[in-house]
């Protein structure tokens, strides 16, 4: 289950993300309120590895490709764990990156999922993230948003199953939603 926890006081900073427990959850921000998620499950992880390999050998060599719990921290009153993320080798520091990843990557799941199609979604199209893919291990579906030539993120596609999908950003790249899965997926005999 996701929480959002209100901070007595003024809102949450990424200061205090230090005192948060090392206790498996995923701690982020955005705009200081504090969202709190539990240890994600099998089918999550499996398609976190799976996109993290899939985009890492296809990525060019001056950018990089990175899974939670590494930060997106573009203020200090929001930071983000996108479960997988693309970014410049330029922009990283040792422990975050300081600006908007070229794509974050969200795998759904019944604690995250409404906050992973709005508030972070809104979150990533206000930080200037070009490319926002969420996608559902149940179905298996990707959708895929852009941002349009005004900032906001308009639904490119659309992919289930075993149809694919060949993104050209932040390179290109075909993903096939099925294969993600795996042996875990229901449609594979």
């Amino acid at each position: 289950m996701t929480v959002m926890v209100e901070h007595e006081g003024d809102s949450y900073t990424v200061e205090d993300l230090e005192d948060m427990p090392d206790d498996g959850r995923r701690y982020e921000l955005v705009d200081g309120q504090l969202f709190v998620s539990p240890a994600p499950g099998l089918r999550h992880q499996k398609i976190v590895v799976k996109i993290a390999v899939l985009l890492d050998a296809n990525c060019p060599d001056d950018l990089s490709v990175l899974t939670a719990p590494f930060a997106v921290r573009p203020t200090e009153r929001t930071e983000l764990q996108p479960d997988v993320l693309v970014g410049r080798n330029v922009d990283f520091t040792e422990k975050l990156l300081p600006v908007a990843p070229l794509l974050a990557v969200e795998v759904l799941s019944p604690s995250t999922g409404i906050r992973d199609l709005t508030i972070k979604k809104n979150a990533y199209e206000r930080m200037g993230v070009p490319s926002y893919w969420v996608i559902d291990p149940q179905e298996p579906v990707m959708v895929v948003y852009e941002l349009d030539a005004e900032g906001r993120y308009q639904q490119v596609a659309e992919v289930h199953e075993e149809k694919p999908f060949d993104a050209t950003l932040p390179f290109p790249v075909r993903v096939v939603p099925a294969e993600l899965l795996g042996a875990l997926w229901e449609g594979v005999e």
